[in-house]
């Protein structure tokens, strides 16, 4: 899962690499290398069935791939509009808006440390988006914007998830990955026309579409067979310190104080939340029990 992270953080500092390529081109060519490498590993991993086997008649499973078109999309586009930082740290706040999803649309009880996590990475967003407002950064604001429709949507798509499972709707959602990454290209591709893109550039973005997304999010639904879902949050804050590390390092991007204090409140209510989640669900679990997708709700 470690691994998994490390993947997932390496766009902020490849797409400081492009030369020509800018906003929907750049999903564009992302969203198409990724639908390819899928449809390659997706056989191989199980099999020739596994297209016949996509619940293509399921509502959720075309709206799971919707989300994933607009998280695709929305994460390049904001990239290329603002720092790499903002725009890992505003998509931290995902299990947050998550937890509020579960709540007004799955009906579920949230305890207070969440509604507490909620309110602190709420004031560490609200920082970062009224110091660009004083500052003047028109474009950094729009930027953060358009990242803040990435947790949104991932909020939209879990609460599917979770409801699907709920009524033992099978809903797999690596294929969903598939389809979200098709939508996203034909969506994109009218938008990023006439192509600019260098042949650097259509390179950089395929390494993106099979290492950064198309091998990890295969990599963690094997990771979610042995860890708790607590432990897979946790360890997915990793992507935000690794992003902002990498591109600081290897693009010289620095992080300023703004976002560090920003950031700081959104990865701290997200540690302490699950943290404290995690410390009670062992408390009150049996020796040997496993935890289940209900005992979550503020990450699934």
């Amino acid at each position: 899962m470690v691994l998994v992270t490390l993947l997932w953080s390496l766009a902020g500092v490849v797409s400081r690499q492009l030369e020509a390529a800018r906003s929907f081109e750049v999903t564009f060519w992302r969203s198409l290398t990724t639908a390819v490498s899928l449809l390659v590993l997706l056989p191989l991993w199980r099999g020739r069935q596994v297209f016949a086997a996509m619940p293509w008649r399921s509502k959720s499973f075309w709206l799971s791939g919707v989300c994933w078109s607009v998280m695709f999309t929305a994460f390049m586009v904001a990239l290329t509009l603002t720092t790499v930082g903002k725009v890992l740290i505003t998509m931290a706040a995902g299990p947050l808006f998550t937890a509020l999803m579960a709540r007004f649309v799955n009906q579920q009880r949230l305890p207070r440390r969440t509604w507490l996590a909620v309110f602190a990475a709420g004031v560490g967003i609200a920082y970062m988006f009224g110091s660009q407002w004083r500052l003047g950064e028109d474009e950094g604001l729009l930027g953060s914007l358009v990242a803040l429709l990435v947790p949104i949507a991932g909020a939209v798509n879990w609460t599917v998830v979770q409801r699907a499972r709920s009524r033992d709707i099978p809903l797999d959602l690596v294929p969903a990955v598939l389809l979200g990454a098709v939508i996203s290209a034909l969506a994109t591709g009218p938008l990023a026309w006439p192509f600019v893109a260098s042949g650097s550039d259509i390179a950089w973005l395929s390494f993106l579409g099979l290492f950064q997304l198309a091998i990890p999010c295969t990599l963690s639904v094997l990771c979610a067979r042995h860890l708790l879902a607590p432990e897979i949050s946790l360890l997915g804050l990793l992507e935000v310190v690794f992003g902002i590390l990498l591109v600081w390092l290897l693009a010289g991007e620095a992080p300023r104080s703004s976002t560090l204090i920003g950031g700081s409140l959104v990865m701290g209510a997200l540690l302490v939340n699950e943290w404290l989640g995690w410390r009670s669900r062992q408390g009150v679990r049996p020796a040997g029990s496993t935890a289940t997708s209900g005992q979550t709700i503020s990450t699934d």
